[in-house]
């Protein structure tokens, strides 16, 4: 399975290495990925692969909320598909 993860927040020291060591401890592979700096803030989305992922798709979303939290950061996590649908009309 695929998923679509993006990253806002103010810019600070440790949030690429934050959210990708958490994707490396739940074996969730990163396929693509593109962040920017705007203004201060700090946008970054990614493309991954969950399907070596032994946790729950729920449980990973969990997981990843609480980092972000941890990091200063929101972090949302959607099924590619369901990302897909809400953004073609």
């Amino acid at each position: 399975m695929k998923a679509i993860l993006t990253v806002i927040g103010k810019d600070n020291v440790g949030i690429i290495a934050g959210v990708s060591g958490k994707l490396a401890d739940l074996h969730v592979n990163i396929l693509d990925v593109s962040q920017t700096i705007m203004n201060g803030y700090f946008t970054m989305m990614m493309i991954l692969d969950l399907s070596a992922a032994t946790d729950s798709f729920g449980d990973i979303k969990k997981f990843l909320t609480e980092k972000g939290t941890d990091l200063g950061v929101q972090i949302k996590i959607q099924r590619e598909e369901i990302f897909t649908s809400m953004h073609s009309l």
